[in-house]
């Protein structure tokens, strides 16, 4: 009776086994679902642990993305859209193009998203039609960008670095993310380049608000008088811009060409340390971003 008993167990725990080592394969997933830092509406995080974390001792770079419901899972997301970001990650460490990384995604907080990735310079400097639209965007609330990049950079992040093995350097530390994020990311590695060595900005919304009320003008003239002050010199610091040219992303080209020329005044090289694209006929939306993520990690975060 023992012996088959025995038996019976050592088959249910092979049979077991595939199914485990599989789900540990394709990496490990972390829920932090309700944060509460002073001064931001309630935060969640998703933790994506990569293939092997659990079973070496070996410590990995960081990248940390915005709009975090819209990484991993359809389930969450707000379209039925998803970057599959785990995917892409998985599939270029196992080719070798780049070092696995954790990746970090921060939820956007319902409808004070807007408020949360607004710079909060340029609501102080917009006027006019353009900061009517912002009050509208905003709902009348408070901006909370800088206190949300203050969160990041030195409550989050020093979180992550203690409870997991990270590489914890700017050099070893991305931020992404699309829209309102990308905006967001670039603003981050700007004013935080002691914490961040890498963005990717994605279909940046540099118009601000919707394109019919901006002022172009006036928004690239916020923008570029902002990076000649605020950006510096490279010094290592990498960063990925792109949009498409259909939906949303069709406005987004005279104001990329301005932004690409403030960084080439302030001594960025591009192809060097920062990149540029446009994506014919990609919309503005989770797919596109998919399609177009496994390049952007490759250029952004591959050794040279």
């Amino acid at each position: 009776m023992i012996r088959w008993f025995a038996a019976l167990l050592a088959l249910a725990l092979a049979a077991c086994a595939p199914a485990q080592t599989a789900a540990l394969e394709q990496g490990r997933f972390v829920e932090w679902e309700r944060i509460v830092p002073e001064g931001l509406p309630d935060q969640r995080v998703t933790i994506w642990l990569p293939e092997g974390y659990d079973t070496s001792e070996r410590r990995y770079r960081v990248l940390y993305m915005h709009d975090g419901h819209n990484l991993f899972d359809l389930e969450n997301s707000n379209f039925q859209k998803i970057w599959e970001a785990d995917t892409a990650m998985l599939k270029l460490v196992r080719d070798e193009v780049i070092e696995p990384h954790i990746i970090v995604g921060i939820w956007a907080p319902g409808e004070d998203r807007y408020r949360q990735y607004l710079p909060q310079f340029v609501e102080e400097q917009a006027r006019g039609d353009l900061a009517a639209s912002m009050r509208e965007n905003t709902m009348g609330r408070p901006v909370v960008s800088a206190r949300y990049l203050e969160w990041i950079a030195d409550e989050l992040k020093p979180r992550i670095d203690t409870e997991y093995r990270t590489r914890s350097g700017a050099q070893d530390t991305a931020i992404m993310g699309s829209s309102m994020g990308g905006i967001m990311s670039c603003y981050a590695i700007a004013a935080r380049p002691d914490v961040f060595g890498k963005a990717g900005c994605v279909s940046s919304h540099w118009p601000i608000a919707l394109p019919a009320e901006a002022e172009r003008e006036q928004a690239t003239r916020i923008w570029t008088n902002w990076f000649a002050e605020n950006l510096g010199e490279p010094k290592g610091r990498r960063i990925w811009m792109d949009h498409g040219t259909a939906t949303l992303d069709a406005y987004y080209p005279p104001y990329q060409a301005a932004v690409d020329e403030a960084f080439e005044q302030a001594g960025w090289i591009r192809g060097q340390d920062f990149e540029s694209r446009s994506y014919e006929g990609a919309e503005h939306d989770e797919n596109a971003w998919a399609d177009r993520l496994p390049e952007i990690l490759t250029w952004l975060l591959s050794e040279r």
